[in-house]
């Protein structure tokens, strides 16, 4: 009985061990597309003129790295043909502009010029209301056990506006996006939420809200649909092709992946009671 007994035994870490062999999957890949991060943020109280455009490509599954994109030509111009030039950290992908002015309400266009294509968007960079007050509930969510954060705010009245919130926790790798739009409390205050079983007291939480175009209001949208709010958020690669508003007018069926978006944004940083 215990020589069957050792041979169960045997038989079980023979299969646990098998169970962690990994499996490589044959995945076809794509040619890569250009990938655009041009998301030109100006906190209030700041000049804004120091603004970054990163470039990368799509590469396989398995690979580990991003690749960068160097040798670009890349720079934006407001309503009055001012032009603004985003010069090349090298080798880096990161191209940096030290001398942009940001102005609400004022129209942008973006052009990136790379391996003989152009591409370029359209887009409004948008105010937002200022922070006002930050409440927190021990006992919110509904198991009644998660700590609540509500960020308040004034949204302006008579005019329509869209937002994009921002939690990032000290504690935790994952930061929390949410997008709203005013429909139903213009101009009144309202406020963004956040509702998290783990946080634990004198845990620090980066808050930020930004004003955005309705346009990326729906993209960020679906972003979040796709990404939810278990893994990072909307900036990790989505399982599904979702489509900017950057297009390549050398070459249309070559489209980037990325948006070109202009915001201003408050933060604040709370700390957990």
């Amino acid at each position: 009985m215990k020589k069957a007994t050792f041979y169960f035994v045997i038989l079980i870490a023979v299969f646990f061990s098998s169970c962690e062999d990994v499996v490589k999957v044959d995945l076809t890949t794509a040619a890569p597309k250009l990938v655009i991060e041009a998301n030109i943020n100006w906190e209030k109280g700041t000049l804004g003129n120091i603004q970054r455009i990163k470039l990368s490509t799509t590469t396989s599954y398995y690979d580990t790295e991003i690749p960068k994109v160097s040798g670009a030509t890349v720079s934006i111009k407001n309503s009055t043909d001012s032009v603004f030039d985003f010069i090349e950290i090298p080798n880096t992908g990161e191209y940096v502009c030290s001398d942009f002015i940001p102005i609400k309400n004022e129209t942008y266009y973006l052009t990136i010029i790379y391996n003989n294509n152009t591409y370029t968007a359209t887009e409004t960079l948008k105010p937002v209301a200022p922070i006002t007050t930050v409440v927190q509930n021990n006992a919110g969510g509904f198991s009644g056990k998660d700590k609540e954060i509500k960020t308040f705010y004034n949204d302006p009245a008579n005019e329509t506006n869209y937002y994009l919130y921002k939690y990032v926790y000290s504690n935790q790798v994952k930061s929390n996006y949410y997008v709203d739009e005013d429909t139903f409390f213009n101009g009144n205050e309202f406020f963004s939420i956040s509702q998290n079983s783990d946080l634990k007291k004198d845990d620090k939480i980066e808050i930020s809200h930004f004003g955005i175009s309705k346009q990326y209001y729906n993209y960020m949208s679906v972003l979040v649909s796709i990404a939810g709010n278990n893994g990072g958020g909307p900036f990790q690669s989505p399982p599904a092709t979702v489509r900017g508003n950057i297009i390549n007018t050398t070459n249309a069926a070559n489209y980037p992946l990325g948006y070109f978006s202009l915001s201003e944004f408050d933060v604040l940083y709370y700390s957990v009671e």
